[in-house]
């Protein structure tokens, strides 16, 4: 890894927890839920769902480029939350893009879902009314158009890539916008994710895949708040949810050449693939994928100071990452923290989502809680499930785990 690391300038973020950053801290930081009753459509008898994350209203009248002229077309809410989280991120980041910096500046925003609800609501037209789509439905079905979108609203001329790891997307768009920095191909990276998965057949069919929390018949219905409980021993899949994130990634040079001061930086990293199940991680790819990024951040396992996990609540899944948290760490696994417990799995934005929580905590030197914990004698980690804790940190390991076996983890550190 070269010594000129990537540094973090600024980010954003709606989630179930809100759609302001501070709010959606202070609520993860009392370990506060996001997530609630599935209102997004019409439940009918026997669907087997009822629980969501959802990312609630927000007043967009502060931004003219969500009005409702130039949003007309782009019907589906992955565009409005995606430009949301950027322009707010290079807000925060103290960055506007001019012609001189356009050419210099990437983009690699993803998304796992895409525009799926726009291209549905046209099929269901189509068969009902013979209705033809309008000519906007594959754009907005096009999931390369978020990161088009997404360079259109900064003004950013350089390399525009859309990352797509499945639930590792926010991940990998991060790793994706380090190396084009670190090839030259850039000075500034416009990094995130976003997903709205809450259409029927989606959420549907991760119940059917016994991946996502549904009701259990002849049980009565638990409280929405204590659906999604990573590494619990009464764990029953994950809570499907919404989400954006956008991070502002830059060379050294670049912060220092604009009087930038960054408080994070990305450390290191790595990218693998388990060519094994389809869905299923397999603990000594992943275990690799942590250890490797942990080298490639130049350090050894016991510099990390805590660990926020991928943690989806599934049997399989967080047994196999406890699992492989133990070999890379030999037995000394730091706390770790599992942010889906607060929102749900946001699909490709959850590790997106979960790298701004992190920060937060870095720079606050706070370990939101893992809620909804009871422990499972198979899983021996310190989920931090008491409440918020407080500790001091340099670094912090985010593992990030994609069907089809795509596995990033990222290693941030904290500068100031």
């Amino acid at each position: 890894m070269p010594d000129a690391r990537p540094v973090i300038l600024g980010f954003d973020a709606v989630s179930p927890l809100g759609t302001d950053l501070d709010e959606q801290w202070a609520r993860a930081r009392t370990g506060e839920s996001g997530v609630g009753p599935l209102t997004r459509f019409r439940l009918d008898p026997g669907f087997p769902v009822g629980v969501a994350g959802q990312v609630p209203a927000f007043d967009d009248a502060p931004y003219p480029f969500l009005a409702p002229r130039p949003m007309a077309h782009w019907t589906s809410p992955v565009f409005r939350h995606a430009l949301l989280v950027v322009h707010r991120a290079l807000r925060r980041a103290g960055v506007t893009l001019g012609p001189d910096l356009a050419p210099r500046a990437a983009v690699t925003f993803g998304t796992a879902i895409g525009g799926l609800d726009a291209i549905l609501a046209a099929d269901r037209e189509l068969a009902a009314s013979a209705k033809l789509p309008s000519p906007f439905a594959n754009p907005n079905a096009c999931v390369s158009m978020v990161a088009g979108k997404v360079s259109i609203l900064a003004g950013a001329t350089g390399p525009v890539v859309t990352p797509i790891t499945a639930c590792a997307t926010g991940s990998t768009s991060l790793a994706l916008g380090g190396m084009l920095l670190g090839a030259g191909e850039a000075d500034l990276a416009i990094c995130g994710a976003v997903d709205f998965p809450l259409v029927e057949p989606i959420v549907a069919g991760f119940a059917t895949m016994n991946g996502a929390y549904k009701r259990k018949p002849g049980r009565e219905d638990e409280p929405p708040a204590r659906a999604s409980r990573p590494f619990s021993a009464d764990r029953r899949g994950f809570v499907v949810a919404e989400g954006a994130a956008c991070l502002v990634l830059a060379t050294p040079d670049f912060a220092r050449a604009h009087g930038l001061e960054p408080r994070w930086e990305l450390a290191g990293w790595c990218m693998n693939g388990d060519a094994d199940h389809f869905v299923a991680p397999r603990r000594e790819t992943i275990a690799r994928c942590m250890a490797g990024a942990i080298a490639h951040a130049g350090l050894a396992p016991a510099d990390i100071g805590a660990v926020n996990a991928h943690a989806t609540s599934t049997k399989v899944g967080d047994r196999t990452e406890a699992d492989a948290l133990d070999d890379v760490f030999r037995g000394r696994v730091p706390p770790v923290t599992a942010n889906k417990s607060l929102t749900g799995h946001a699909m490709g934005a959850s590790s997106a989502l979960e790298i701004v929580l992190a920060l937060e905590g870095l720079r606050d030197g706070i370990l939101p809680p893992t809620i909804n914990h009871s422990p499972d004698p198979e899983i021996r980690l310190d989920c931090v499930s008491e409440g918020a804790r407080r500790l001091p940190h340099e670094h912090v390991l985010k593992n990030a785990f994609g069907f089809g076996g795509a596995n990033t983890c990222v290693v941030l550190r904290r500068l100031v």
